[in-house]
């Protein structure tokens, strides 16, 4: 791999980890808003899912000699806070619009991700260190946190956006 392709695998791993930041603390969050309702022991799964693809994305860094970047770390962390107040992510009851533009949300974080690991594996025979992660397993994982989170954002629209 040249210098050149591997600043920009650089460059486009620590994107996706910094969205991995967001995700995690949109997550979280969504837990304690949705405490003691199925929807925090849905958020919880997929707070450990989630988790460990972000853990598996940070080893395959490390193994490549990438650091994480804390800038874009800190800006993806700051970004999920003022996002809730655009959403209006408070929680309770009558709060059924911010459910589901988090759930958007998390939609697009998880495609990325199943995109990122999708180009990773194109990609895997250029690099030893790739060669040994099974992204297509990876793929397989975020294609069915995907479904979930459809199948929670497509109810969560049925309560939010049904006229009365």
């Amino acid at each position: 791999m040249s210098e050149e392709n591997a600043q920009q695998l650089e460059s486009y791993l620590k994107d996706h980890y910094a969205g991995g930041v967001a995700a995690l603390e949109l997550i979280k969050h969504s837990i304690e808003t949705h405490r003691g309702t199925p929807l925090a022991a849905f958020f919880e799964e997929l707070h450990a899912e989630v988790k460990a693809d972000h853990e598996q994305l940070h080893n395959l860094m490390t193994a490549l000699g990438f650091d994480a970047s804390g800038v874009r770390n800190a800006g993806a962390w700051m970004a999920e806070k003022l996002s809730r107040a655009k959403v209006g992510f408070s929680g309770g009851k009558g709060n059924e619009l911010g459910l589901l533009q988090a759930l958007e949300g998390l939609s697009l974080g998880i495609t990325g991700k199943r995109l990122l690991w999708g180009a990773l594996r194109t990609v895997q025979k250029s690099s030893p260190m790739l060669q040994q992660t099974d992204f297509e397993l990876l793929e397989k994982r975020a294609t069915e946190q995907l479904d979930r989170v459809e199948a929670e954002r497509l109810a969560a629209a049925e309560t939010a956006l049904r006229s009365s």
